[in-house]
């Protein structure tokens, strides 16, 4: 799920950076620190939204920079378990797909893929189910439940695992299909059979 945090925080700003705009400053130093950065409460940092900066800043004896406090957003994305969420197949490998959700690739396990044995083909780089005939391959949407999150400390790296064997889950059209499927029985249950009439 994607956020927007409000934080606060001290920006140190070198002598070579006197005379520029105090915001675009700023803006550079927190993004520098805080773009791309994987924290176990915030998730993944995508973006510095906005910023204000003090203009009264404060320098420290022996270092030739300012001080200054600010206070800014951030766009962040934290997958929690049993949320549900599309994202795009970016690759195939033999033990499953890479499915891009927000801006990490989770990982689709082949056994979390559907309810049929699967089989990989490596040189069309397609998975495929041998009752269902069902193909997944990349640029395929996908809808998926989030099973595991596990977020790196102090900004390593993050592993995020979904599943798509659940109903309403898996490859949108096989979605859309299995749908057809449902409203069309519903459907002919709803006919009279004949000799009936309908009161």
């Amino acid at each position: 799920m994607f956020k927007l945090v409000d934080l606060g925080d001290t920006i140190r700003i070198p002598p070579e950076k006197f005379g520029k705009p105090i915001e675009t400053v700023g803006y550079e130093q927190l993004r520098t620190k805080y773009e791309g950065m994987i924290d176990e409460e915030l998730g993944y940092v995508v973006a510095v939204t906005s910023i204000q900066v003090s203009p009264v800043g404060k320098i420290i004896p022996g270092d030739g920079a300012t001080y200054h406090r600010t206070v800014f957003s951030l766009l962040t994305f934290r997958p929690t378990v049993q949320e549900v969420i599309e994202g795009e197949v970016v690759e195939i490998a033999d033990f499953g797909a890479f499915v891009r959700v927000g801006p990490v690739d989770a990982l689709l396990h082949v056994s979390q893929l559907i309810d049929d044995f699967i089989s990989y083909d490596e040189r069309q780089g397609v998975l495929m189910g041998k009752e269902t005939k069902r193909k997944l391959m990349t640029r395929d949407h996908v809808r998926v439940r989030v099973t595991a999150v596990s977020l790196g400390r102090g900004g390593g790296s993050g592993k995020v695992g979904v599943t798509a064997r659940q109903p309403f889950l898996g490859k949108i059209e096989w979605i859309k299909k299995d749908l057809e499927k449902i409203r069309s029985a519903e459907t002919e249950e709803q006919k009279p059979e004949a000799g009936e009439t309908k009161t």
